[in-house]
Parts: C-alpha cells; sequence; structure tokens
C-alpha cells in the first residue's frame, strides 16, 4: 500500500515532535518531576494514527504470506517476515528462540451422511487440530446426537459402543461478552475426544464455536490424555448443517462416513521472534507478545495478526519519539499457539531459568477491533494503581479496567507472579470468524487496529514511568 503525504500532518509531526524526549512539567522545589501524561498520550495517539504501519504491515503477513502453521513454510517466512518488520521499527536487539512443535498434517478430509436408503451428501468440515485421523480410509457408523453432559452420564456404554457422537452444543446467545461464552462452552467435557471415546465412541462431531449463523466451520484444538487406549477423530462443521443434522435426528436414524487423512509425523523446530529497547535505568522486562502462527487454512487476521503488528507498532512508535525507557521494553512473537501452546510455554521457561525480573506482561489476542480496555490479571495495589490512570485513557475510548483474566501466551507467566494485562476489544464480530477461512484482512478496519495500538503503547509508556 503507498503511503500519500501531505504538507499538514508533516507540519504536525514535525512541530509535536521536535522534541524528543517526553515532556515534563517543571517541578516546585522539593517535589519530583511528573510528566504531562495527557500531553504524552496525544503524542503516542497522533504519531500512530498519521504514521502508524500497523495496517500495511497486517496486509503484508496475511495476504503476502497467508496461512502460517506451525511447522509449515508458512510459517519460516512468517519469522523472517517479523524480524525484517523488528528491524525496519528501528529494533536493534532481535533473537529466536527455539520452540520444539508438533508436525501435524491436516491431509485430505471429508464427511457424508446419509438417512434410510438415501444417497450420501457431503458436508463441510474442518479436523480439530491434531486430530487423528481414518487413516484415509472410511469410518462408517451410526450418528448419536448428545446435548449435555446429564444426557451423556445417562447413556450405557453398549450405546454408546461404536458410535460416532454428535454434539449439537451453540454459544450462550444471553452472554453478552462473547470471549465468556466461547470459554463457558469449549470446556465442556462434552467436547472432549478421551471421554467420548473412553465411552466406546468411534468419533466425535460438534457444532462450530461460532455467533455466525452462516456454515462456516470454525478450528478447535484437541487434547487426548496420555491413558488414551484409542484416540477417535474429531471434526467439527458449521452452525446450519449442525442444526439440519438435529433436525433430521429427531425424525430417523443417520450413518455417517468420515475419511480423514490427518496425521501426526513427530516434532521439529521452529522459533519464538523476539526484539526488544534495553532499558535505560535497569534490566527489568516489561513484555507484550502475540501469537505468530496461524490456522493451516487461514489467513489469521484478527488471530492473531492484528497482535502481532500491533506489537510490533508499540516498538516503532516508542523508538520514532524518541522515548528514552526506564525498563527493556520487549516483543514477543509466540510459536505454536494454535495446535500446541509451545512457543508460550518455552518462553515462560526461559524466564524462570534465567530468573530474568519480569515485572508487567501484555498480551493482545483478541483481534483488531476497537479498544475498550485492558483485563488485569494481577494483585490488587497494581489493579489499584492502573485504575488511577483511567482519566489519561478515557479520551480514546479506553474505559473498562473491570475484567481480571489474561488468557492464552502470557498466562504461563502468571506462575512466576509477574503481574498479567490483555487489551480488551470489542469482540461481538470476533467469533463469526474466529479459527475459519473467513479470518481475512478485510475484515479488519484499519482505524480501530491503529487505535489498538495506541492503547497499548499508552499503558506501556505509564508501565515504564511508574513501576
Amino acid at each position: 500500500m503507498k503511503k500519500i503525504f501531505i504538507i499538514l500532518p508533516l507540519f504536525l509531526s514535525g512541530f509535536l515532535f521536535s522534541q524528543k524526549k517526553p515532556q515534563k512539567h517543571p517541578a516546585k522545589k522539593g517535589t519530583v518531576a511528573k510528566f504531562n501524561y495527557h500531553d504524552e498520550f496525544k503524542k503516542i495517539s497522533d504519531e500512530i494514527l498519521t504514521n502508524g504501519e500497523a495496517y500495511s504491515n497486517l496486509g503484508e503477513l496475511t495476504k503476502g504470506i497467508g496461512p502460517r502453521f506451525s511447522a509449515t513454510p508458512g510459517y519460516a517466512k512468517a519469522s523472517e517476515w517479523a524480524e525484517k518488520k523488528l528491524k525496519d521499527a528501528g529494533i536493534q536487539n532481535i533473537w529466536k528462540q527455539d520452540v520444539k512443535v508438533p508436525v501435524w498434517i491436516r491431509g485430505k478430509e471429508s464427511l457424508q451422511i446419509k438417512s434410510g436408503n438415501g444417497e450420501w451428501k457431503n458436508i463441510r468440515m474442518l479436523s480439530f487440530g491434531n486430530s487423528e485421523g481414518t487413516g484415509g480410509k472410511d469410518l462408517t457408523a451410526e450418528l448419536l446426537l448428545v446435548n449435555d453432559m446429564t444426557e451423556l452420564n445417562a447413556l450405557t456404554s453398549a450405546q454408546l459402543k461404536d458410535k460416532i457422537i454428535f454434539v449439537n452444543s451453540p454459544l450462550d446467545q444471553k452472554v453478552v461478552n462473547t470471549v465468556d461464552a466461547y470459554l463457558i462452552t469449549a470446556k465442556s467435557k462434552l467436547l472432549s475426544a478421551s471421554v467420548i471415546g473412553k465411552r466406546g465412541a468411534k468419533g466425535l462431531i460438534i457444532r462450530s464455536l461460532t455467533t455466525a449463523s452462516d456454515d462456516t466451520p470454525h478450528a478447535k484444538m484437541i487434547y487426548y490424555e496420555p491413558d488414551d487406549r484409542v484416540r477417535i477423530p474429531a471434526i467439527t462443521i458449521g452452525v446450519k448443517s449442525a442444526d439440519e443434522l438435529e433436525k433430521l435426528l429427531k425424525k430417523q436414524k443417520v450413518t455417517a462416513k468420515l475419511n480423514l487423512s490427518a496425521e501426526t509425523k513427530g516434532e521439529t523446530v521452529n522459533q519464538n521472534i523476539i526484539g526488544e529497547i534495553p532499558g535505560n535505568k535497569d534490566g527489568k522486562v516489561i513484555v507484550l507478545g502475540a501469537q505468530l502462527d496461524s490456522w493451516d487454512f487461514a489467513e489469521g487476521a484478527h488471530d492473531d495478526g492484528s497482535g502481532v503488528v500491533q506489537c510490533i507498532e508499540v516498538l516503532r512508535t516508542l523508538k520514532a519519539l524518541g522515548f528514552t525507557n526506564n525498563h527493556t521494553i520487549r516483543v514477543v512473537l509466540y510459536a505454536n499457539s494454535e495446535n500446541g501452546g509451545q512457543g508460550r510455554d518455552m518462553y515462560a521457561s526461559y524466564v524462570k531459568k534465567k530468573d530474568e525480573k519480569h515485572i508487567f506482561a501484555l498480551g493482545t489476542d483478541s483481534g483488531g477491533y476497537s479498544p475498550r480496555g485492558f483485563s488485569l490479571d494481577m494483585p490488587p495495589q497494581r489493579r489499584r494503581q492502573i485504575f488511577e490512570w483511567k482519566n489519561y485513557f478515557l479520551p480514546y475510548g479506553i474505559y473498562d479496567f473491570d475484567q481480571t483474566y489474561a488468557i492464552q501466551d502470557i498466562a504461563p507467566l502468571k506462575k512466576l507472579d509477574i503481574p498479567l494485562a490483555e487489551l480488551v476489544v470489542d469482540t461481538q464480530r470476533y467469533f463469526d470468524y474466529h479459527h475459519s477461512v473467513e479470518d481475512t484482512f478485510d475484515k479488519v478496519n484499519k482505524r480501530e487496529l491503529l487505535l489498538g495500538a495506541v492503547a497499548m503503547t499508552q499503558l506501556i509508556f505509564m508501565i515504564d514511568k511508574n513501576w
């Protein structure tokens, strides 16, 4: 995307940023000088909204590279791209961290159903990530509908034996926070292939965990228990197909035919990509991060290409403004978040082994939508301190500091007593596209994406100056 330069932004940028170091109010004798935080927040916002590169970077990552699943050439290309973008942002301290990741290959896959003496009908589907396949052979069995754990527990082993279990469990539309709705459903044991398999079933089919009402399948990660004697295949289907299938099953017997060539072929090595601006006062670390990988079929624009480019934008902005940081500010772009989480575990292990002092970790993994606040998973005294900064954030639409969870790639750092925060955005559309082929660059709004980077940079600035 070509940049269009006009006189006014150039004049404003020269005026606003001619003073490279953050400005302070003159301190009265006997007092400590304080920053004019309103002014500093405005500088950060102006820089990103006029000169921000996050949107064009996202276009390069999603359209230029495309899917970047772990253990694929796409991920290797994304790693090289991330290193280059960190260098372009003016970062000199860039390094890679080896991560062992599973080599899972989806291969060919299909689902067909038929009722009575009817003909086989193809149903659009996706295998769960890391699912066992059927060896490329047809797995044919009667479908059995189960809606909740009470129903499952009421069935005998004889009733479940050799069946393919179909779970049509929608997200609860009454839950306004879509992340909460997703987590409530995703954590159900009913969606566990291990739970179903131990009861004698041959396979698992679930309704996609999405807020959309179309027929696009949305992928999900599968975990098998170590003591599973048989690891059954698991797949997901779209909402329309799921509802139609349930109606059919209530009327008559339905047979399903699965054919999956999915398989895991050992492990290989990918890298976490890490870039940092060293601290001028000490080596304490403020870390922010996002996942670099996407699903094997997806551009991963919202999940989590947006987070990747926002993290890089934070460092670019701090360098562009000549920010003198007290602590080391580090970005970690994690490998293998979608089908394993080894990247985040490796980074947490590194921090523990090196005994690095981390004072704060910020994650972003909910898409490039309009920012609304930060979820704060930290001791009460730290939460109260951030609450005191609310008035600085309010002009930028940031008001929600009440949530208390920080999930995904920064979560392992909690075990090291590191205060965590996660960017909170408006997620009402996030699960329309999450883990699907619909998560594409055109679904991301440039201004919303940049405003998320603004809020992240402002928070990092405040942490660095006050912690």
